[in-house]
């Protein structure tokens, strides 16, 4: 009897035994895999070369602009440049921002920042570098759309910082394409600036809206700006010579405490496009920065002023 028992006994092991590995095979096929975890840190290539950055950063100080790329990208800002703060285009996103410097380390250290972006010649980069890490672009190096995705790639926002800049150029061009039709071909523009007791006239890379106007609509600039501030950006201007400057239609950027008396004299008076009421006054606070919320603004202020009238 002993003898018959002992194979029944293994066989039933057996039996059991497969059933248990089957049940364990089958919830394993069944089981979700394990979703690869998000890297606390990735690897951003700077201008100063490799740098260990937040993948997710959630508290972001900006020294020197690059606030409306962050803001458009969706990233908490907890500290900015006092240009950024007094901006009335980030008022509502910054309004909870404290303003800092490359100087107000302690009040830096105060913020506990995981991540500090600012332009090449800030000070203090050693020591911002041990409070957080710290990325810094020089400005101009590459163009503004470049200079977004640059940022997208920092914030481990690449794939949306590309589709804003695509989206964008399509709209600038379309809208550029309707600008021409209506006031010809031919027709020049120039971007001037009124700052404290200064006029300045700008080339195509400089703010002010200029990327927009001349290098995604394409409008023309006159042949007298392209001499003296296409490759400088920028040249300071008197405003007895002020309508050697002015194109058929003027961008007037006009700061609140500019002084304003060049629109009194005849010699500004008597400018064609002032005469003809092709001058388009834009607020000059702000109008300084190239970034994505600030291009919004005026994408919207261009289409509005040439294609409305």
């Amino acid at each position: 009897m002993k003898k018959l028992l002992l194979p029944f006994m293994l066989v039933l092991a057996l039996i059991i035994s497969g059933c248990g590995n089957e049940a364990a095979s089958e919830k394993d096929s069944n089981s979700t895999p394990k979703e690869e975890e998000t890297p606390e840190f990735i690897t951003y290539e700077s201008e100063t070369g490799p740098i260990e950055v937040p993948a997710n950063p959630q508290r972001v100080i900006l020294l020197s602009g690059f606030t409306g790329n962050v803001l458009d990208l969706g990233v908490n800002v907890v500290g900015v440049d006092v240009w950024s703060k007094n901006n009335p285009t980030f008022a509502e996103e910054l309004k909870d921002a404290e303003e800092v410097s490359d100087e107000s380390l302690e009040k830096i250290i105060e913020l506990e920042p995981d991540l500090i972006i600012g332009l090449s010649n800030i000070k203090n980069v050693d020591k911002l570098s041990e409070i957080a890490p710290t990325v810094t672009y020089t400005w101009g190096k590459v163009d503004y759309l470049t200079q977004h995705l640059e940022i997208g790639k920092l914030l481990n926002k690449e794939q949306e910082a590309q589709a804003w800049v695509d989206d964008f150029t399509k709209r600038a061009e379309e809208a550029g394409e309707e600008i021409r039709a209506k006031i010809g071909e031919d027709a020049t523009v120039s971007v001037i600036e009124s700052y404290g007791k200064d006029l300045y006239v700008f080339g195509d890379n400089w703010a002010r809206g200029t990327e927009i106007l001349y290098q995604a609509m394409k409008l023309k600039m006159p042949e007298k700006v392209q001499e003296v501030a296409l490759e400088s950006g920028y040249y300071t201007l008197s405003t007895e010579v002020l309508p050697e400057y002015a194109g058929d239609y003027v961008i007037l950027s006009k700061y609140s405490d500019a002084d304003t008396s060049y629109q009194e004299t005849e010699t500004y008076k008597n400018i064609p496009a002032v005469k003809n009421n092709r001058v388009f006054e834009m607020n000059g606070q702000g109008a300084s920065f190239s970034d994505p919320v600030t291009l919004e603004k005026q994408l919207a202020f261009f289409k509005e002023s040439f294609l409305s009238n």
